[in-house]
């Protein structure tokens, strides 16, 4: 990529490639970007299926649970066909892992809403989501912080927990499900904060260097 190409990409981002893949700049409004936006605005409608019902209306919390998963799906088809066609840009390394906290977050509220999930287990896990996305917008002029592995391993961990919890599986195996249950979510209790307190040593380590 040449360095006008870069200024143009820069000063037009919607301009550019939106699928096929090469050298020049990528839109802001390409299919990856798109998908990871349309996964931001299934997450009221899986919420409100959710809760409809106070959570009793199996037919609705299958179709809820069957959206969730759809959209959590939707993770890893806009990551792979941005990196394929690459059109990997600054807007979507922020708003996916957003989309991931307002699919996940939105499944933890609503799940201790229906007094499934203690609600010390939805605040400490969006205490360090929201603090996170909050430290990555305060360092956006200076640079912008994708995804770490240990971050994807904790969104993998929450979206299996959640997905488990969602489907009323308890009917057909008793309590067993909710051992089960509880089992993986505090797996991932534990994967969300210790990737947090990553984030947050790679950031010291990153300040330290650069003074």
């Amino acid at each position: 990529m040449t360095s006008s190409e870069t200024t143009r990409g820069a000063r037009f981002p919607w301009r550019g490639r939106l699928l096929r893949k090469g050298d020049g700049p990528a839109s802001t409004a390409n299919v990856a970007n798109v998908i990871t936006v349309v996964r931001i605005l299934m997450a009221p409608l899986f919420f409100v299926m959710l809760l409809a019902d106070g959570g009793q209306d199996t037919s609705l919390r299958v179709w809820a649970a069957v959206v969730f998963v759809v959209a959590i799906v939707t993770d890893s088809a806009d990551g792979i066909i941005a990196r394929r066609q690459n059109l990997v840009t600054d807007f979507g390394k922020l708003v996916d892992p957003i989309a991931d906290k307002v699919l996940i977050g939105g499944a933890l509220v609503a799940l201790s809403i229906l007094g499934e999930l203690p609600w010390i287990v939805t605040v400490l896990i969006m205490l360090r989501e929201i603090g996170i996305t909050v430290f990555r917008f305060a360092v956006l002029s200076d640079r912008v912080i994708p995804a770490s592995r240990g971050g994807k391993i904790k969104t993998v961990l929450q979206a299996v927990a959640i997905t488990l919890a969602l489907f009323p599986w308890w009917n057909v195996v008793g309590d067993l499900a909710h051992w089960v249950n509880g089992i993986l979510m505090t797996a991932a209790l534990l994967a969300t904060v210790l990737s947090g307190a990553d984030y947050l040593w790679q950031a010291w380590k990153h300040n330290r260097s650069a003074a």
